[in-house]
């Protein structure tokens, strides 16, 4: 019994490794920028509650958050931005960004674009981060399953 459990938990891994060898796609792989792993390089910015919140009135912030979100759609449009969203509550971490840059300064100029930022409202850490080469398909498949804009 046990070399039979043994036998079929090699036959279960052989077959699962040539099921993700056989789904490999290339052209695909080359596409999305992806390594031998089929991950890339990143950046993330983690958006951070800013030091002159408090300077503004509610219709202010309010206005600067449409800016903000304006600014979100630019950087998605010219493919820069993958991933972007806030995080639920009302803690110091307000959100983050998963950018498609080669640099913590290329990202470092992207955030430095959004009015949030400008007016000190939001904040940014970045860091570099290693993850999946198809995240980069977001943007093509976003569309198809938002039925309302922000």
């Amino acid at each position: 019994m046990k070399k039979l459990f043994t036998l079929v938990l090699f036959l279960i891994g052989v077959c699962t490794l040539s099921l993700a060898q056989s789904q490999y796609d290339e052209v695909l792989a080359q596409k999305v920028g992806a390594d031998e792993y089929g991950m890339k390089k990143y950046v993330i910015a983690f958006l951070l509650r800013g030091d002159r919140v408090s300077e503004y009135t509610p219709e202010k912030r309010q206005e600067i958050q449409g800016a903000h979100m304006a600014n979100i759609g630019k950087m998605a449009e010219m493919g820069k931005l993958v991933v972007a969203g806030p995080f639920f509550g009302n803690e110091d971490l307000r959100g983050l960004y998963i950018f498609d840059v080669q640099s913590i300064d290329e990202a470092k100029a992207l955030t430095e674009t959004d009015p949030a930022i400008q007016a000190g409202v939001l904040k940014m850490d970045l860091k570099e981060w290693y993850g999946s080469a198809a995240l980069v398909m977001l943007n093509e498949l976003y569309p198809k399953v938002t039925k309302k804009s922000f």
